[in-house]
């Protein structure tokens, strides 16, 4: 028998993705295989990164920033002076500084209050003054205090921005690479996804439940997430020191019908040249793939080969960029932490903390309540079966991966109908994002929250731009599931759609890879939710968990197990 020592190479494949070489004994001709960083996954990358980013940004933070205001405080009563009035509405040079911070101060003692709030305070930090206005002295009937925040900044020429005007480059080219990707990719995932499905009216009953389903829990999943986010608001007040909002959608007073309207183009190449109208080409996206369906001759075939192959190029092309995803975390890292420092993170772990409620919420409450009263399935029996499915889930971060495990449980543990297992759960790993639909939804309203309290122009965030949210991530969620990084590119393009910076979804992928795997998790147990609620639905009995009916004698019991 060989011994220890005899053995070479030992490979251990973590349920992570990360393969360990362990070297026991060699020749002198054996050399040791060495872990190559390029061949880890993704999530491994990013994490390196993210640790990378934030090292090299607390060293650059310790250069000089010669921090600056928009404002300065004149030498003559503590009198304002806007030194850039596009960048702070509303202040005009006699403004008098009374209060800075929330403790008074006047005259001479403003002007150096404020000077030594500026030396002070690092890059990002926001000061909040009150300034009177009118009657000098004390307050009069003609006079008027105004309050005004202003964020410090990093001077131009300082050594600071020198070092991070790199790292500011390449955070923005891969934006904008990202960006470019948006609009083509959205038209061809859905086009071909509902093409994928066929004619509505083909699918049959199984189908048409199947479908209804999934379109029923990512709905209740997005609303579960939004009273969380609406509840807890991370958002508000939150230090993420990210750029100014850069515009708004004209939803502040929209109702309904406005929404509507705003869905339908009225010229699909204008909405087509642009990453702001992006419900609008979904709308079209969705139209034009049913209508392909309609299609009896061979055109129907031939479109259909088309944006199938147009897909192919565009996951290719996706794939690509999307390798690049670690270089672009160090440098946002390095430039968000460059500038303030660690302070960030509260505010991720914040708005982690509600992420993880909310899926819990839908995990543990809303799917287990389907099961109950329209399944009539015991939830916690159900849910014993599933566990080998939900694991696998949890440690691959990806239902594809995780499905012939799921239809094994689902056929096995679950005794779940054969022909409703074999439509549903395949379908189920392709279209089904109730996590992921979720925590794009939770992303954008907390980053929404973020600019609303953005000096000069905050983002008006209404119930219309929330429902505006709800729409377009549930729409897109029919082609998106397909597409690498689903959740980042779908907060991108709601971010794009809402006309706000999206360099704050990359920030998001420092707290990712935990939040992924509950999502995956989450998903999977939508999946064989799915399974058993059609399953009884089509009349199935002897499922795991089934609660059969008791009333008139001629409904039959479960079967027992195995029978």
């Amino acid at each position: 028998m060989a011994s220890w020592r005899n053995a070479t190479q030992f490979r251990i494949e973590t349920s992570l993705g990360l393969g360990v070489y362990l070297q026991t004994s060699r020749t002198p001709t054996e050399k040791p295989e060495r872990m190559n960083i390029l061949k880890l996954s993704t999530h491994w990358q990013v994490l390196i990164a993210l640790v990378v980013g934030v090292g090299v940004g607390l060293l650059i933070q310790r250069t000089d920033a010669q921090p600056r205001t928009p404002i300065e405080m004149m030498d003559v009563d503590g009198a304002a002076r806007v030194k850039d009035p596009g960048n702070v509405k509303g202040l005009r040079v006699q403004d008098r500084l009374i209060r800075l911070n929330g403790k008074d101060v006047d005259g001479q003692s403003g002007f150096a209050a404020w000077n030594q709030a500026v030396a002070k305070g690092s890059p990002g930090r926001t000061l909040t003054l009150i300034v009177r206005r009118g009657e000098e002295g004390p307050a009069s009937v003609k006079s008027k205090d105004i309050s005004v925040s202003v964020k410090i900044a990093i001077s131009p020429g300082s050594p600071r921005s020198s070092w991070l005007a790199p790292f500011d480059f390449a955070a923005n080219l891969f934006m904008k690479l990202l960006k470019m990707l948006i609009v083509p990719l959205i038209l061809t995932s859905i086009i071909s996804g509902v093409v994928s499905v066929g004619d509505p009216s083909a699918l049959g009953r199984i189908g048409l439940k199947t479908m209804g389903y999934y379109f029923m829990t990512s709905l209740l999943a997005i609303v579960v997430g939004l009273a969380i986010v609406n509840i807890f608001q991370p958002g508000i007040g939150a230090d993420l020191n990210l750029a100014s909002s850069v515009g708004e959608k004209d939803l502040a007073q929209a109702d309904a019908s406005d929404i509507v309207l705003d869905m339908v183009p009225e010229n699909v190449f204008g909405s087509l040249s642009s990453n702001s109208t992006i419900l609008q080409v979904i709308f079209f996206s969705l139209l034009f793939g049913f209508f392909i369906t309609k299609l009896s001759g061979p055109g129907g075939g031939l479109l259909k080969e088309l944006f199938e192959a147009g897909f192919e190029v565009m996951m290719k092309m996706a794939e690509f960029i999307l390798k690049f995803i670690p270089i672009a975390v160090v440098a946002l890292i390095v430039r968000v932490v460059g500038k303030t420092g660690m302070d960030v993170f509260q505010d991720l772990l914040a708005f982690m903390g509600c992420v993880v409620l909310a899926i819990a919420v839908h995990f543990c409450v809303t799917l287990p309540l389907i099961l109950r009263f329209v399944g009539r399935i015991n939830p916690l029996i159900w849910a014993k079966a599933m566990w080998p499915a939900m694991i696998t889930a949890f440690s691959t971060s990806s239902s594809s991966a995780t499905l012939p495990v799921t239809m094994r449980t689902v056929k096995e543990g679950g005794r779940a109908s054969d022909k409703v297992s074999s439509f549903c759960l395949p379908l189920g790993a392709t279209v089904n994002m109730d996590g992921t639909a979720l925590y794009e939804c939770m992303g954008v309203i907390f980053l929404a929250q973020y600019y609303s309290g953005v000096e000069p122009d905050p983002f008006v965030l209404t119930l219309g731009i929330q429902v505006y949210v709800v729409i377009t991530a549930l729409l897109a969620s029919v082609g998106a599931a397909g597409i690498p990084s689903a959740g980042l590119v779908m907060m991108v393009t709601i971010l794009q759609a809402l006309n706000l910076p999206t360099e704050a979804a990359f920030l998001l992928l420092a707290i990712d890879r935990p939040l992924d795997m509950l999502r995956t998790a989450t998903n999977v147990w939508s999946d064989t939710t799915c399974a058993a609620v059609v399953s009884r639905s089509e009349g199935a009995t002897g499922l795991a968990g089934a609660i059969e009916n008791t009333g008139p004698p001629s409904h039959q019991a479960a079967a027992p197990p195995g029978g």
